[in-house]
């Protein structure tokens, strides 16, 4: 450990001279500077394509939407858009834009941020065309966003473009600062979906000339506060105040003036941050809590969060094919175990939807219909695999439980490799993966269990089980290979329902399904959130995870 630190502390110093080299900054007065780390796997930092959360976080700095949320409440405030209307009968939205937003990109050469011009030397804007066209990129299935299936059912011609046909979407620009957008059905949570990250402008001329290098740096052209800086792939990432961005009462001003990523595991992000090398870490090592709590009261948080974990099944192959099989491992998840080895106020989830967000169904409401630990109902499920398909523990193919890399969730798939173990007699290989090889893993190739987290992406149940299981294949959220039309009638229903109490009881019938009478995941915990912050660092702390790093200042 102590070797480790001094070599993550030779790398930093290392790293962060060339950053500040690089960035044109060396020597400058009063540079503030922010420092911290990311999970290993590179960023994709393209919004159309963008699906972890740091990479959201990365682009909502870059590419704010037409609305934002408020970090501390979720209440939906203005972005880039002013101002919206809604027609009375709930399906078209008009969008106003703040004018005269300038195009920006970094110039690696002079270390600057510069305005981004056309070829008669004008500097480019923000328009409502910018947002048409990156809203059809999305849905172009030529383009692959995992994302689009969130955005498509809630925009005219989304679903069938998303299908390949050739058609016209209900996105319009009425002039250069009037937007509209026209849904086939109405909802109350539409400004939110059309304020995520895949509903951004795109600058269409950059992406045109570099095509999938238009993300890189000198190429990558943005609006927000900041934008991208230096970019070692698989090492490090920074993002470079944006001076030209006007600020807005809910989109201000960033007052750090650069942020640096690296990629480390969690072990490491903590001896960098105890050794000063590190000024916040967004996660923080399960081991370590508890001497942390004692060591920095003031420095480390366990707050609530708004994210399930949860492990998925591949219904596809074998032996997680069979639904038995499956309830037999979820049941034999001591759930509250695993709580107490994580330690940080987790709360057993037995349904896949966190119960605080709208139209919600609490599992305490539905005792039967949530999936709980039972031991011996696991044995008896396992039987009842065994009968049906005429083999024994024996004949069991070999079963993989994937993870992406984190200390975290070796620690918590090893407690229930051994309660498969003792309680099944199921023994399963654990293994790992980079964050962008596992999410390529899971789209196409999905071991029989996988882990995921999931966390909202505005605050209505409809972010969580609908959003990510009312779709499957390699472009959607779900790697279960598992659905029902009944299952999907359901949601869709519980989607446009306007009392409350009605779509809680519709999503509570789809719950069952998914986590009990098809058990194609079991969800294992409500996450709380553990981070570590310097006391030099003015902040916010996002209840979403998706921190608002444009209010935060250093003193």
């Amino acid at each position: 450990m102590l070797a480790r630190s001094k070599s993550v502390g030779l790398v930093l110093a290392l790293v962060f001279a060339l950053l500040l080299t690089g960035s044109g900054l060396t020597g400058a007065q009063d540079i503030k500077v922010l420092r911290t780390a990311y999970l290993p796997g590179d960023l994709i930092i393209d919004p159309s394509l963008s699906t972890w959360n740091n990479e959201i976080q990365f682009v909502n700095q870059t590419f704010p939407g037409l609305t934002t949320f408020d970090e501390l409440t979720v209440e939906i405030q203005p972005g880039i858009a002013s101002e919206w209307s809604v027609s009375e009968d709930g399906m078209t939205y008009t969008f106003t834009l703040i004018p005269d937003i300038p195009w920006v990109r970094y110039d690696p050469e002079t270390g600057e941020v510069v305005q981004v011009t056309d070829d008669e030397g004008n500097v480019r804007v923000v328009k409502a065309q910018d947002v048409v066209y990156g809203i059809n990129r999305t849905l172009d299935p030529a383009t692959g966003s995992q994302y689009a299936g969130t955005l498509a059912p809630w925009i005219v011609g989304g679903a069938e473009k998303l299908a390949g046909e050739e058609v016209e979407l209900g996105v319009t620009a009425l002039d250069d600062y009037t937007l509209e957008i026209t849904s086939p059905k109405p909802a109350s949570f539409l400004p939110m979906i059309y304020g995520l990250w895949m509903s951004r402008p795109e600058p269409q001329w950059a992406i045109e000339e570099f095509g999938d290098a238009w993300t890189e740096p000198g190429n990558y052209q943005t609006y927000g506060p900041y934008t991208l800086g230096e970019w070692e792939h698989d090492v490090r990432i920074t993002l470079v105040k944006n001076p030209f961005w006007p600020g807005t009462d809910s989109l201000p001003q960033a007052k750090i003036d650069l942020i640096e990523f690296v990629y480390l595991e969690d072990p490491a992000m903590l001896a960098a941050y105890e050794a000063g090398e590190l000024d916040w870490i967004p996660i923080v090592p399960l081991p370590d809590l508890p001497r942390l709590q004692a060591q920095y009261p003031d420095e480390l948080r366990i707050a609530p969060d708004v994210c399930t974990y949860y492990y998925g099944f591949n219904t596809a192959i074998a032996p997680t094919d069979n639904v038995h099989m499956r309830r037999a491992l979820s049941m034999a998840i001591d759930r509250e175990t695993i709580v107490q080895i994580t330690a940080g106020g987790q709360i057993p989830a037995g349904f896949f939807t966190r119960p605080d967000v709208a139209a919600a169904p609490k599992q305490e409401d539905y005792p039967d219909w949530a999936i709980h630990s039972d031991p011996e109902g696991a044995k008896a499920e396992l039987q009842a695999y065994f009968d049906e398909t005429g083999t024994t523990l024996e004949d069991l193919p070999p079963i993989t439980l994937m993870h992406n890399s984190s200390a975290a969730h070796a620690t918590i798939a090893q407690a229930i490799q051994q309660m498969w173990s003792e309680t099944l007699g199921i023994e399963v290989e654990i293994t790992s993966q980079d964050a962008q090889t596992y999410n390529e893993t899971l789209r196409r190739d999905a071991p029989a269990v996988w882990r995921l987290g999931w966390c909202y992406d505005y605050p209505d149940a409809n972010s969580f089980i609908n959003d990510v299981f009312r779709t499957k294949g390699p472009d959607s959220n779900n790697h279960t290979n598992w659905g029902t039309d009944e299952f999907y009638a359901l949601l869709d229903e519980a989607a446009v329902a306007t009392d409350i109490e009605t779509r809680r009881e519709l999503y509570a019938q789809a719950e069952y399904m998914l986590v009990n009478e098809h058990a194609a995941i079991a969800p294992i915990y409500y996450y709380t959130s553990q981070q570590m912050t310097k006391p030099y660092v003015e902040r916010t702390f996002a209840v979403n995870r998706i921190e608002r790093l444009d209010k935060w200042d250093i003193s």
